[in-house]
Order: C-alpha cells, then sequence, then structure tokens
C-alpha cells in the first residue's frame, strides 16, 4: 500500500503527540522498546520486531537483551519494573481464560514499580504500537525501511 500521509495528512497530527508522551523520559527508553518488540512478537509483526529490534541496537541494548524478550518470563535480563512493563503488553494483548486481561493484582504489582505518571506513559505506549497494529498488519510496511519510504514496494523487498 501506499504511504498513508499522502491521503490522511491528520495521521501526524495524532501520531506526532502520542509518540512525544512515550518518551517524556518517565519510562526509560528501552522499557518502551523492550515492550514495543514484545507486542512485535504476539501480534506476528516482523515490521514492528525489525523495528524495535534496530531501536534496542541503537541506544546499546546487549544482545542477550533483545533476544530474550520473546522468553522474558524466565530471562534472567530483566529488572521487576521491566518484567511488569512486559506482563502489562502480554496482558493486553493477549486473551485470558479467566475473561479479565488486567486484574487487579497485576495493577497492583505496577503501581509498586510504577508512580502515576509512569504507568500512564506505560498505558500510552501500549496505546501507541495498538494505534500503528493495523497499519503494521493489514498495510504491511517494509522492513527496515524507513518512514515514508516503506509502504513503498521497492524493487526486491515485496512480491
Amino acid at each position: 500500500m501506499p504511504e498513508p500521509i499522502q491521503f490522511l495528512p491528520e495521521m501526524v497530527e495524532i501520531a506526532g503527540p502520542l509518540h512525544k508522551v512515550i518518551q517524556n523520559g518517565v519510562v526509560p527508553r528501552a522499557t518502551v522498546s523492550l515492550m514495543q518488540l514484545r507486542a512485535g512478537q504476539i501480534l506476528g509483526s516482523t515490521y514492528f520486531t525489525i523495528r524495535e529490534t534496530a531501536n534496542l541496537r541503537e541506544i546499546g541494548e546487549p544482545e542477550e537483551r533483545i533476544t530474550a524478550v520473546a522468553t522474558w518470563q524466565d530471562a534472567t535480563y530483566y529488572t521487576a519494573a521491566e518484567r511488569i512493563a512486559l506482563e502489562l503488553v502480554e496482558a493486553v494483548l493477549t486473551p485470558s481464560p479467566a475473561g479479565e486481561r488486567v486484574p487487579d493484582e497485576l495493577h497492583a504489582k505496577a503501581a509498586e514499580h510504577y508512580d502515576d505518571k509512569a504507568l500512564w506513559t506505560l498505558i500510552m505506549a501500549i496505546a501507541h504500537f495498538g494505534f500503528f497494529t493495523p497499519a503494521a498488519l493489514i498495510a504491511k510496511p517494509i522492513p527496515g525501511m524507513p518512514p515514508g519510504q516503506n509502504y513503498s514496494v521497492q524493487e526486491g523487498q515485496r512480491q
């Protein structure tokens, strides 16, 4: 599909402030990128997983932490606060047999590690990739291509 901004320029007005909110410095950039990488894995989005893996490498995250996101539950590479952030992502994106995706107990655990502003930042991080999930899964942007070029069919990239 072609770049969406040419059809919906208002997206810039929505996405820009949402992106700014999750970069407010309250939650470390690495935590947000780990969350987004895990979301990409759960959603099965090559675009998200490649983008967030590159972002994590760019900020100096070790390969072990990047690779272990898929198995974070028993990996020893994450802080308690990062584990809660990853657990929140999974809770929101994965159906629960009990019905409630984010039970009060999970919220209480999150509140032990994050103040109200940080919790809202985590929520907005989940909203951020939730906003872009339909584009990633339906429009299938080309992984590794910069915004503005990732929706165009490039020779050898997509058939």
